[in-house]
C-alpha cells in the first residue's frame, strides 16, 4: 500500500512539475513577505512554568509584593565617595529618567530620592523622622552632611547605598502591560531604553552607571543574539565548501543550499503569519534548520549523480531518487520533527515556542528537500565526475569499515561501547540541574551585565539572588503573637541554612522597633507579647515596604541567597519545604516562592520533572516510526540503542565541562536524539533492501556504504562544523548549546557507521552460503 502511495505521489509530481515549481515560486514569494513581519519576542512570563505551585503563589501576590521582573541601577562614583553635587544630580537624573520610562511600576521606583525612603530615629519625646532627602535639598557641604546623617539613621546602608558609599541605588519593578499602549510589555524596548536613557545620558568620567534585572539582562542577550546572523553567513560559506567537496559541481552545490534557505523562509513566513516571534533562544533554530535541510539535500544530490552514472538522464535519475528517499527521508524528518514536538512537554513558554519553531522548521524541510529539490535536479543538467562522492566504490577505506559488521571486530566494538556506556552512565549520574555559575547564565562572565552583577553583589550588603517565602494566614494576623513569633522562628531556622545570607520580614523589623521604642536596648530587640504594644512596634511599617499587606493577612520572608547556583537553591528550598511543615498549621501557610530564586526553582523543577518524560515522548517517537518504517523490532533495536549510547554519553559530557541540564540545554537532548537518527535510518534503509534479498549482513553494509557513506559522513562533518561555530559566541547558553551540538552531530554520526553494523552483526543470522 506504501509502495502504490509512493508511487502515485511520484508520478503526479514529476508529471506536473513545472506547475509543482510555480507553486513554490508563489508560496515563497508570499511567505518571504511575512518573513520580514516578523519581530523579536522576550517577555518575562514565557520564562517561567506559569502552571508551577511556586508561580501560582507569585502570580497571585505579585501586586502586592512585587515580582521577579525588577530593574536595579546602581550609580557610583569613581572616587569613592557619594557625597558631592555631581553624583546626586546624576542620582536624581537616574530617578526621574526611571519613574518615567512606560511600563515601569511607578510606585515601587525606590531611591534615596524617593519619598518612601525615609529615617526614623529614638528621641526623648519617642520617635522622630522624615524623607532621608528632605523638601529642601540642596546639594551643599551642609545639605549632604544632613543626608549622610539621614542615611545612617535610615539603616539603607548595604540596600540603597552601598557599604563603602561608593554607590546609590535605583529600584523598580516592571508592570506585565504597557500603560501607554495597553500591550504586552515589550522587554527590549525597556532594555534599549535602559541603555540609552540612562546610561549613555548619566554615564561620564567620574560617575558609572550599572544595571541589572531581566530586562536588561534579555537586552544583553538579544544584542548578542545578532552574532546570529554572521554565523549564519559563516554556515552558509563552510556548508558551500563541504558540499562542494562532495559532488564538485557548483551547480549541485548550489541548489541543496537554495532549497534549505527556502525552508527557512518558509519557516520564519510561517511563524509570523501564525503571529509568533522570535526570543534570543529560538533566533537559533533557522540555522539548525538550514543545516538540517543541507544535510538531507546532499543525501538527494548523492542518489541522483549515483543514478546518473549508471546512465539515467538527470529527470529519470531525479524522480527514482525521490521514490528511493521517500520513505527514509521522511521518516527520518518526521523523526527530527517529533524530536522537537516533545519539547512541549515542558511547561515554559519559551520551550514551547522554540518547539513549535523548530517544528515548522523540519516540516518545511520535507516539503523543500524532498519535493522542490529533486523536481529542480530534474531540469539541472549533470555532469558526472570521477571525484563524486569522493570515495570510490572499490575504496578500501569502506572495504575496511564493512569489518565493523563482522562478528570479530563487531565484538571488540561493542565491547568498548559497553565499556563508555558503563562509564557514561555512572559519570551522568552527576549531572545537575539548573545554573552552575554565578551571574547570568545566559552570557559570559566578562560581560558587561555580569560585571555590573558582581559589583552590586561586592559593594551591597544584599545579594541580587533573593526568594520570597509567602505566609497566608487571617486578616490582622500580625497583631498576634503566636503568628509573628512562628514567622520569628521560621526566620531564625532559615538564616541558619547554608546558602542563606541574610533574611528579613515583618516580625524581624517588628523586634528592631520595639527595641527604638525602649531606647534602642537590644535587650528589647523581640516581639512583643502585648497586642498593644505589638501594634505599636509594626505601625509604622507601611504595606508599601513588601512585608505586608494592606490587612496584615499575607507577610513575606525575604531570604537573601549567597548565589543562584543548582546546589543552593537546592539546599534552601528543601529546608523551606522541611520548615514549613513542622511550623505550618491551618492558621499559618508557608507558601513557595516569589523573587527572582523563586523562578529559578520553579524553573528547575519544571526542567526536572519534563527531562524522563520528553525522553520518553522522543524515543517512543523515534521507535515507532522506525517500526512502522522497517516493519522490524531487529532493525528498529539497531537504529535506537545507538542513539541512547551518544545520549548518556552527552549526559557525561555536560558533567564533566560543568553545564548544568537549564531550560537551553535540556532542548539539546531531544534534538541530538531527533536530528541524529537521520544516519542511521539512511543506511539501515539499504542495507534492510540488501538483507531482504539475501545478502549477508557484511555485504549489505558495504553496499550501504558504497551508496550512502559518503554522503552520511559529508552530512555529519557539516552540521558538526556549522554549529561549532557557536563556541565563538558572545551568548554563554549559545557557546554550551554549541558544544552539546556538535558532541551530538559527530558522535551519533559514528555510532551509526560503527556500533550499528556491529549490532546487525549479531541480531542477523549468518547466511548458510555466506563465503567463508
Amino acid at each position: 500500500m506504501k509502495i502504490s502511495l509512493a508511487n502515485r505521489i511520484e508520478v503526479g509530481l514529476f508529471r506536473h512539475k513545472l506547475l509543482v515549481l510555480m507553486l513554490f515560486i508563489i508560496t515563497s514569494a508570499f511567505f518571504l513577505f511575512q518573513a520580514t513581519q516578523i519581530r523579536l519576542d522576550a517577555s518575562f512570563t514565557k520564562n517561567i512554568p506559569l502552571n508551577h505551585s511556586y508561580m501560582k503563589t507569585y502570580l497571585k501576590h505579585r501586586t502586592n509584593f512585587g515580582g521577579a521582573n525588577n530593574i536595579l541601577i546602581s550609580v557610583c562614583d569613581s572616587n569613592g565617595d557619594i557625597f558631592n553635587a555631581d553624583f546626586f544630580n546624576a542620582l536624581k537624573g537616574v530617578h526621574d529618567k526611571l519613574f518615567f520610562i512606560p511600563g515601569v511600576d511607578r510606585i515601587q521606583v525606590k531611591s534615596l530620592f524617593s519619598p518612601s525612603t525615609r529615617f526614623v530615629e529614638v528621641v526623648e519625646d519617642g520617635f522622630a523622622g522624615g524623607p532621608v532627602i528632605p523638601a529642601d535639598f540642596q546639594p551643599s557641604e551642609k545639605g549632604l552632611g544632613v543626608v549622610k546623617g539621614n542615611i545612617e539613621k535610615a539603616g539603607i546602608v548595604g540596600s540603597i547605598v552601598a557599604d563603602d558609599y561608593s554607590c546609590a541605588m535605583v529600584k523598580a519593578a516592571l508592570l506585565e502591560f504597557n500603560p501607554d499602549t495597553g500591550e504586552k510589555l515589550d522587554t527590549l524596548e525597556i532594555a534599549e531604553k535602559l541603555e540609552q536613557e540612562v546610561r549613555q545620558e548619566f554615564e561620564r568620567d567620574n560617575i558609572s552607571v550599572h544595571i541589572i534585572g531581566f530586562a536588561k539582562m534579555v537586552g544583553d542577550v538579544a544584542e548578542g543574539a545578532k552574532g546570529v546572523v554572521l554565523f549564519f553567513a559563516l554556515a552558509i560559506a563552510i556548508t558551500a565548501v563541504m558540499v562542494y567537496i562532495f559532488c564538485h559541481s557548483i551547480r549541485l552545490t548550489v541548489l541543496p543550499i537554495l532549497c534549505s534557505l527556502v525552508a527557512v523562509v518558509w519557516q520564519m513566513g510561517m511563524l509570523s503569519s501564525l503571529g509568533f516571534g522570535l526570543d534570543p533562544m529560538s533566533i537559533l533554530i533557522p540555522f539548525l534548520v538550514f543545516a538540517i535541510g543541507v544535510s538531507h539535500g546532499v543525501q538527494m544530490i548523492n542518489s541522483v549523480v549515483k543514478k546518473v552514472a549508471t546512465g539515467l538522464t538527470p529527470a529519470s535519475a531525479a524522480q527514482a531518487s525521490f521514490r528511493a528517499l521517500l520513505i527514509p527521508g521522511g521518516v527520518a524528518l518526521l523523526s527530527d520533527t517529533v524530536g522537537f514536538l516533545t519539547l512541549l512537554s515542558i511547561d515554559i513558554g519559551i520551550i514551547k515556542e522554540l518547539a513549535i519553531t523548530a517544528s515548522i522548521g523540519v516540516a518545511m524541510i520535507i516539503l523543500t528537500n524532498l519535493i522542490l529539490l529533486p523536481v529542480l535536479l530534474s531540469f539541472t543538467k549533470i555532469k558526472v565526475s570521477a571525484k563524486v562522492g569522493q570515495l570510490s566504490e572499490q575504496s578500501a577505506v569502506w572495504s575496511f569499515m564493512a569489518s565493523f559488521a563482522s562478528k570479530g571486530p563487531a565484538r571488540i566494538i561493542l565491547f568498548f561501547t559497553a565499556i563508555l556506556f558503563v562509564v557514561g552512565f555512572y559519570q551522568g549520574q552527576g549531572l545537575k540541574i539548573g545554573e552552575l555559575h554565578a551571574g547570568a547564565p545566559a552570557l559570559h562572565e566578562s560581560s558587561r551585565y555580569n560585571q555590573d552583577t558582581f559589583l552590586i553583589t561586592d559593594r551591597y550588603a544584599i545579594s541580587v539572588d533573593y526568594m520570597s517565602v509567602i505566609i497566608e494566614t487571617s486578616a490582622d494576623a500580625c497583631t498576634y503573637y503566636d503568628t509573628m513569633s512562628t514567622i520569628d522562628r521560621f526566620q531564625w531556622q532559615m538564616e541558619n541554612v547554608a546558602g542563606v545570607q541574610s533574611a528579613v520580614s515583618l516580625s524581624s523589623i517588628s523586634k528592631i522597633v520595639n527595641a527604638g521604642y525602649n531606647e534602642g536596648n537590644p535587650k528589647w530587640r523581640v516581639i512583643p507579647r502585648n497586642q498593644q504594644t505589638l501594634v505599636q512596634s509594626i505601625a509604622r511599617v507601611p504595606s508599601s515596604s513588601g512585608l505586608l499587606n494592606s490587612d496584615c493577612s499575607v507577610m513575606p520572608v525575604i531570604l537573601f541567597l549567597e548565589d543562584h547556583k543548582a546546589d543552593t537553591i537546592n539546599t534552601v528550598i528543601e529546608a523551606v519545604k522541611v520548615t514549613a511543615k513542622e511550623l505550618g498549621s491551618e492558621h499559618v501557610q508557608f507558601k513557595l516562592a516569589s523573587g527572582p530564586v523563586g523562578v529559578m526553582a520553579a524553573t528547575n523543577e519544571a526542567v526536572a520533572e519534563a527531562q524522563l518524560p520528553m525522553m520518553l515522548y522522543v524515543y517512543g517517537a523515534v521507535i515507532a516510526l522506525c517500526l512502522i518504517s522497517f516493519r522490524s523490532v531487529r532493525a528498529t533495536l539497531v537504529v535506537v540503542l545507538p542513539l541512547y549510547v551518544v545520549s548518556t554519553l552527552a549526559q557525561w559530557l555536560m558533567t564533566a565541562l560543568d553545564i548544568g541540564l537549564t531550560v537551553s540545554t535540556l532542548p539539546v537532548i531531544a534534538l541530538g536524539v531527533g536530528i541524529g537518527v537521520d544516519y542511521g535510518i539512511y543506511i539501515l534503509s539499504t542495507m534492510s533492501t540488501k538483507l531482504k534479498e539475501g545478502m549477508n549482513v557484511h555485504d549489505a553494509y558495504l553496499e550501504a556504504l558504497k551508496e550512502r557513506g559518503s554522503a552520511v559522513l559529508i552530512t555529519g562533518l557539516t552540521l558538526a562544523i556549522g554549529v561549532s561555530t557557536w563556541f565563538f559566541s558572545d551568548l554563554k547558553f549559545q557557546v554550551d548549546m554549541g558544544i552539546l551540538l556538535t558532541f551530538m552531530f559527530l558522535v551519533n554520526m559514528l555510532a551509526a557507521i560503527i556500533i550499528l553494523p556491529a549490532l546487525s552483526a549479531f541480531l542477523w543470522p549468518e547466511k548458510r552460503n555466506d563465503k567463508k
